[in-house]
């Protein structure tokens, strides 16, 4: 740890010598043809993952106005009766939340990460800008007379509006467009949320970090305010609750008891049946052998499903803040599955879920009990002197760092690198640079304090929920609590809910070293002894991006990629920060950029660039292959030094966060 980071001074720990190259003949880079695929052997029974349930034809909603047109009053009074057993019940739950989170210790902070001095700095840099304010009145009076006149018209006439398709998901029921009333009110709100982001993004004077949290805090308050956010002006929530005579919200009142119970007073909301997926029966389920383990990780050794396989075997080193298995969800999207298929001998890192005990652990014990570790341990299983390698997400920002020690140490047992949405620069990194100033980081580190040393799950799932909250916290509590419905069993969303655990040290390390100070692209940064550059790395790299992530953006990676001195492939892929990572070629979804040019900018490197349909998995695999070196027989799990200690997908994955 570097004293920049709070670290005292002192003796560097010693970094782990490079086991001795074993005497191999390296292949020349052609590939024989692949042999046939071998029959699999026979695998235990396995629980089948939840099958989403057909869907029946649409229906068209029945009109709101006509709903309230029928009622009788016995429906009336059965609505009545269920309202107040809402509310009573509602209070019951909010009471018992409140006794929960009385029992919690954590200070209360009413504004941690400085929001009000934010707003503040903006509002007087606006104050002396009279025109900026001038035009954006003008402009949002302007649509409102327009917005009035049109609806008035439709009032009179009884003509309805016709707009095409309205694509924010928020205002999907067709109340919104075929009801003047609503309709005048979701266009009054879009028109004031838009005036008023604009308002403070024009603003001048402002520097860009105060600029970013001022919007993100603004852009959370208007979110919050829309209309479809509200019982009372969400007409498929007015629907259900006339439908059911109430009822709806009933059930509504009990799924948010259970999600507060669930978080122990906080609000943990429920995105999908978190009961409906195990790990290791229905999700992560390609067949493989845990062959090490030490306090961080446990590694895992997949079994082949081809006769032949690449010499040189593939390393993956996933993120930490969450669990590997979004490799390895469903056999029919397993990246996993889709590697060992296309004749990779394929290795991966299982992360700890961190205990209380782990607090001091640090970024130089994953580098040194993490990468290096794995990296011996892969050189014993396979019997190689040299792996193709994977980093993703933070965990391509570790790779990224202890390939440069290496080059400082002249180990050569990594010969290329791909990294999937990860960032080495942080110059023009995603949305999280919010929360990455001093205030947001002393934050954290106070709750990490009151947690006993760590980050605990629901702090990070509460931060990423927070970067698209329309999405992640709004659309399930109209969802859950004002219809009453039950989320759908999805795997993708069981993994988003499953999170982990971080060590104080090692969170802190890399938000002070990366998101603040971006140490490492500007070579400031020193680990186990050495100085570290990027452009020691020589190695050939493979650079994945997606054109709609917000956490890993593309320009962000781009500029990562240029900070390396050896030969870089860069692509963009389409869709965020996972679907543009998760894309099997089966699925037929997306596309994605090729450019081997890398001058200028992202946007520069994105006129020339060629797009092609589908997934980019084929592209990189041909890459990659370029790189494994001839077909040999294949491995299996325990063929080398290491035997197995446990079927994959091992045990630390199993240890759950106690909110998820």
């Amino acid at each position: 740890m570097t004293e920049a980071d709070g670290g005292a001074p002192g003796p560097a720990a010693p970094a782990p010598k490079p086991a001795a190259k074993r005497a191999r003949k390296r292949a020349s880079g052609t590939r024989k043809p692949r042999a046939a695929k071998a029959e699999p052997a026979p695998e235990a029974v396995k629980t089948e993952a939840p099958k989403p349930t057909a869907k029946p034809p649409a229906e068209t909603p029945a009109r709101l106005n006509d709903l309230i047109m029928e009622q009788t009053a016995e429906s009336l009074s059965a609505l009545s009766s269920n309202l107040t057993a809402a509310m009573t019940r509602a209070n019951q739950v909010f009471s018992t939340a409140f006794m929960d989170q009385s029992k919690n210790t954590e200070t209360w902070q009413p504004d941690p990460l400085g929001m009000q001095s934010a707003l503040n700095d903006v509002w007087g840099h606006l104050a002396s800008q009279p025109e900026t304010l001038r035009e954006a009145h003008a402009t949002l009076w302007q649509r409102y007379a327009d917005i009035w006149e049109r609806h008035a018209g439709y009032m009179l006439t009884g003509q309805t509006p016709d707009e095409g398709p309205i694509r924010d998901k928020r205002f999907r029921d067709p109340e919104w467009r075929s009801n003047p009333a609503f309709s005048m009110l979701r266009e009054s709100y879009l028109a004031t949320s838009q005036f008023i982001t604009d308002l403070v993004e024009r603003t001048e004077g402002v520097d860009e970090a105060t600029k970013r949290k001022a919007v993100f805090f603004i852009k959370q308050a208007v979110d919050a305010a829309s209309p479809s956010n509200f019982l009372m002006t969400n007409p498929a929530a007015l629907r259900a609750m006339f439908q059911s005579g109430g009822t709806s919200l009933m059930k509504g009142v009990e799924n948010l008891a259970e999600d507060l119970k669930r978080g122990k007073g906080a609000l943990a909301i429920s995105q999908t049946d978190l009961d409906a997926y195990k790990v290791g029966e229905n999700v992560a389920t390609s067949p493989g052998k845990v062959v090490f383990r030490n306090r961080v990780f446990e590694l895992i050794q997949y079994a082949p499903s081809t006769e032949k396989v690449h010499e040189v075997p593939l390393l993956i080193f996933p993120p930490w803040i969450n669990k590997f298995y979004i490799l390895d969800l469903q056999p029919k999207n397993s990246m996993i599955k889709w590697l060992t298929d296309q004749g990779h001998t394929v290795f991966l890192v299982s992360w700890v879920n961190p205990g209380e005990d782990m607090a001091e652990v640090g970024f130089e014990d994953y580098m040194r009990e993490g990468i290096y570790a794995a990296v011996e341990a892969v050189t014993k299983a396979a019997n190689v002197d040299r792996m193709n390698t994977v980093g993703y997400c933070v965990g391509g920002t570790l790779l990224a760092a202890t390939l440069a020690h290496m080059a400082k140490l002249g180990d050569e047992r990594i010969q290329s690198a791909t990294f999937f949405a990860s960032q080495a620069d942080f110059k023009l990194a995603g949305d999280l640079l919010v929360f990455s100033d001093e205030a947001g980081i002393k934050f954290l580190e106070d709750k990490m304090d009151q947690a006993g040393g760590v980050l605990d799950a629901q702090t990070m799932a509460d931060t990423f929920n927070s970067l698209r909250s329309n999405d992640l916290i709004w659309n399930y509590v109209v969802d859950n609590y004002y219809i009453g419905k039950q989320p759908p069993p999805f795997d993708l969303l069981y993994w988003n809910a499953d999170q982990t655990r971080m060590p104080k040290a090692l969170h802190l390390f890399y938000l002070r070293q990366f998101y603040r100070d971006n140490a490492l692209s500007e070579g400031k940064l020193s680990l186990l002894g050495e100085k570290l550059s990027l452009k020691d790395v020589k190695i050939p790299i493979f650079m994945q991006s997606s054109k709609e992530d917000h956490i890993a953006p593309a320009p962000s990676v781009y500029r990562s990629a240029l900070s390396f001195g050896g030969p870089v492939e860069f692509i963009v892929a389409g869709s965020g920060h996972i679907a543009g990572v998760i894309n099997h070629p089966s699925a037929n979804k997306y596309q994605y950029w090729t450019n081997k040019n890398l001058k200028g900018s992202v946007d520069d490197w994105m006129a020339f660039a060629h797009e092609a349909p589908g997934s980019w998995w084929p592209y990189w695999d041909k890459w990659l292959g370029e790189r494994s070196g001839e077909d040999v027989p294949a491995r299996t799990p325990g063929d080398g030094e290491l035997k197995p200690l446990a079927d994959a997908p091992g045990e630390y994955v199993k240890v759950r966060s106690s909110s998820s």
